[in-house]
């Protein structure tokens, strides 16, 4: 009998010890259900919210003698204002002769191009509708390393697919099909694929904080965003000129070591410069007298270390204002004035 009750008392104790939430084995899967259901939720709410600013980009182009339509491809897109702008990427709809932009609600409505701007992928469109739900536009400068990123697009022509994951890195940089870095891309593992090109990259609160631009295949796992920060001014500026004009040289370069010597010699402060590999005529560079071979180490107070620093430079060099650029000639080092364009000769014709 005494064996009985002591078995009855130690039952009884542990299934008072189970509900009353100390097990750790019985309460860990509740803890983590709530956690899932939470991260649920949040990706959830946020492509509700998001989702009726999404379009599908459909594009077409003139082929052939009789300038005949034929689909180019696809992507995505969305609307940033109530009247009808969208964002998208240049690449998206490069060369096109007709844009079609399918709306959540099955409405497809021709698109005119506002502008783009190859160097940074981005382009802005306008479709002939108010009153729409347009996307919240988030901040660059919040972002974190780790936290929820969630893109919408059309991959493939699926409509409308979410996929979700983390932003993986900032500050990136990404070539553009012009050759031009893009500068402070957000990196993310939410999948992306050929469609969602365009697409908004969205945090937890479905505010949009990167326009999707590019994976690196065969990667997994390896994908870009242009940061919304960036998204935002190029935007004011296609709308308000239809191009983005950036200051212009008219120099070729190549990236080079420096030797020590002539580094300790000149007191250079970085042991990498760009050689000038070409001068165009009747360009900036040629009146400021650059010549092939001179050693470009330096733009007004910046130093030049890379083709892509003078790159980042001449982004934010104002046109039409002199400057300096500082070369090694053989063992000298000289000083020059150059006055930056906004475009090549020929193309100011």
């Amino acid at each position: 009998m005494k064996t009985r009750t002591a078995l009855r008392r130690v039952l009884s104790d542990d299934r008072g010890f189970e509900s009353s939430g100390q097990s750790g084995h019985e309460s860990a899967p509740s803890n983590d259900g709530a956690l899932l259901d939470a991260y649920s939720q949040a990706v959830s709410a946020a492509a509700e919210k998001v989702s009726p600013a999404v379009v599908y980009i459909e594009v077409k182009h003139h082929r052939g003698d009789k300038g005949q339509e034929y689909p180019r491809g696809s992507g995505s897109g969305f609307v940033f204002t109530p009247d009808g702008f969208i964002l998208t990427n240049s690449h998206v709809v490069a060369n096109s002769s007709r844009v079609a932009v399918t709306l959540l609600d099955g409405r497809t409505l021709e698109a005119s191009l506002i502008g783009e701007d190859p160097d940074s992928d981005l382009a802005v469109l306008r479709i002939g509708a108010l009153n729409l739900k347009a996307a919240e536009l988030g901040d660059s400068k919040s972002i974190r390393v780790g936290q929820v990123a969630i893109a919408i697009g059309s991959p493939f022509g699926f409509q409308y697919t979410v996929t979700a994951g983390v932003v993986s890195a900032l500050g990136r940089s990404l070539r553009s099909a012009s050759g031009r870095l893009i500068d402070n891309v957000i990196q993310t593992d939410a999948a992306l694929n050929p469609g969602n090109s365009g697409g908004p990259l969205v945090n937890s609160r479905g505010q949009v904080i990167g326009v999707n631009t590019a994976v690196i295949l065969p990667a997994q796992g390896v994908c870009f965003a242009i940061a919304i920060d960036t998204a935002k001014f190029i935007a004011g500026r296609l709308i308000r000129d239809g191009r983005i004009v950036r200051a212009y040289i008219g120099m070729a370069g190549t990236n080079i070591s420096l030797p020590r010597r002539l580094v300790r010699f000149h007191r250079l402060p970085a042991e990498t410069a760009v050689a000038v590999a070409s001068v165009e005529p009747d360009s900036p560079a040629h009146r400021a007298g650059l010549q092939t071979n001179d050693i470009l180490v330096g733009y007004g107070s910046h130093t030049v270390n890379a083709i892509d620093a003078l790159l980042r430079i001449l982004s934010d060099e104002p046109i039409g204002v002199p400057s300096t650029v500082t070369v090694i000639r053989g063992t000298e080092k000289l000083t020059l004035q150059i006055v930056p364009t906004s475009a090549r000769p020929r193309d100011a014709k």
